[in-house]
This record gives structure tokens, C-alpha cells and sequence, in this order.
């Protein structure tokens, strides 16, 4: 497994300011990542549904599932255990836990945040903190199968996903409008708590994931770029980076949690 060291932190150039903050796990690790390059489809290697672990190619959500993963385990830097990161991915990326097939991996961001908050590991900090609401409406993998390869010559599983778009669709969840994000953030918006940006495309709840960077107080993304082709900070503060792109609707803000 990949690791990092707090001596790969320093030569990033980023103001000097961000590593006199209190220690953030979720934005050390993410932050290790950078130049990481961007691959999609990097969990479709397999006939058969395992954990997959590349920490050299990353996606947007991948990227964000091996940061986590890594800030969960008891031990960080040299001294962390596979054995303990292989357990925390798991646990992230599959229902409960518990790998049975393509289904059980939770495809859907909306799945994905159910499952951590259920699980104990992350904190919905909109739902503390923005009273605004959206209703989810979300049918994208079973009415496009073929662009799954795992789906398109499986009806059976494509009718497993549909009932689990079913049980998603008409529920409501807290979210932040993207005009109501001001240039600088917002105080309950901390460095490292993941940004899920929702979208208007049809059938999806989010289209992209990152990690939230103070940088110069304004509020930037750490993310897995698929225009940069790799982990970056990106350049443009998020509120321009959401305006920009007419298919993102707000955000939903979500926190590692800390267990005592």
C-alpha cells in the first residue's frame, strides 16, 4: 500500500499557513495524493466483485475512499497497518460491509453517505447545518445498463440495482445550494470534510467528490481531476468552480468522525 510522510507534505507549494493548522488527517493524507494520476474504472479489473486497491490511479471517488480509509486507522504514516486500511475500504465502499457481487458495492453517493453515517465513521454536516432539502430521484445505472459492463448482460443484476434506486428515490436530504456558498467558505465547512457537489443530470444524486482546502481563506476542492488528469488543489475557489459548470447544483458536506 501506498504511504506518505509529513516530509511529502511540505514541498507542495501551497501558502505555509494551511500546515500551521491543527492536524487534519483527511487533508495530510489527501493531500499526499497530489499528482496522483486520474484513471476511471480502476475497481473493473475483475470478472468477479473484490476489493480492489490502487492507491497510483485514482478517480474522484476513489480518491476520496483511500484518503478516508487511511485517516481511519489507528496508526497513520509508516507505522499504518494494511491490514486495518483493507478493513476501513471495505467498510466504505461496500453495504454493510459486506462484499456479495457488483450490487453490494454502493455505486451511488447518496447509498454511500447511508451506509458511513449507519457504520458510525462520518457525520452529514448539512443535515446539522443547512435546513434547505432536495428529494433525491435516482434510476441512472438501471436505465443506462449499458454502459456498465457488469450490468449490460446481467438483467438479474440490473433489477438489484433498481430496487435499490427504488428505496433512495423520493427520500430527502440536507444539502447547500451552490449560490448560497460564499468565496470563503462557511464556518462549519472544516479542511477535510468531504465535498459530494450534486448534480441535475438525470437518474444521479452526485456527479463528483473531493475534499474540502482552505487556501488564503477561500474554500477550494482537493480533488481527482479528470481535466487535470491527476490530484490537484484546484485553482478556482469551489464557488467558481460550481458556477462554471451548469450540471452542479450545491453540495453536501459530510466529516470523518472521531470516536473517543
Amino acid at each position: 500500500m501506498r504511504k506518505f510522510s509529513l516530509l511529502s507534505l511540505i514541498i507542495v507549494c501551497l501558502p505555509l499557513s494551511i500546515y500551521a493548522q491543527e492536524a487534519n488527517k483527511m487533508l495530510k493524507n489527501g493531500l499526499g495524493f497530489l499528482e496522483t494520476p486520474y484513471v476511471a474504472h480502476t475497481l473493473e479489473v475483475n470478472d468477479e466483485e473484490d476489493l480492489v486497491v490502487n492507491c497510483d490511479e485514482v478517480d474522484c471517488t476513489t480518491f476520496v475512499e483511500y484518503v478516508l480509509a487511511m485517516s481511519l486507522c489507528e496508526d497513520q504514516g509508516d507505522d499504518m497497518q494494511e491490514s486495518e486500511f483493507a478493513q476501513n475500504l471495505q467498510k466504505i465502499r461496500y453495504r454493510n460491509g459486506i462484499i456479495n457481487g457488483y450490487t453490494s458495492r454502493l455505486h451511488y453517493v447518496a447509498d454511500w453517505i447511508n451506509n458511513a453515517v449507519k457504520q458510525g465513521f462520518i457525520e452529514d454536516i448539512t443535515a446539522q447545518k443547512s435546513p434547505k432539502k432536495i428529494t433525491l430521484a435516482i434510476s441512472y445505472m438501471s436505465t443506462h445498463a449499458d454502459k456498465y459492463k457488469q450490468l449490460k448482460n446481467s438483467p438479474a443484476d440490473v433489477a438489484v440495482m433498481a430496487s435499490y434506486e427504488k428505496e433512495l428515490t423520493g427520500k430527502t436530504v440536507n444539502w447547500l445550494p451552490k449560490d448560497d456558498i460564499p468565496t470563503n467558505g462557511l464556518s462549519w465547512i472544516k479542511n477535510g470534510d468531504i465535498i459530494a457537489i450534486t448534480t441535475n443530470i438525470n437518474g444521479l444524486d452526485v456527479c463528483h467528490m473531493g475534499i474540502a482546502i482552505y487556501i488564503q481563506g477561500k474554500l477550494h476542492l482537493l480533488h481527482a481531476s479528470s481535466t487535470e488528469m491527476q490530484v490537484v488543489v484546484e485553482r478556482m475557489p469551489l464557488k467558481e468552480q460550481l458556477k462554471e459548470n451548469k450540471v452542479t447544483t450545491g453540495i453536501r458536506v459530510l466529516r470523518m468522525k472521531i470516536t473517543p
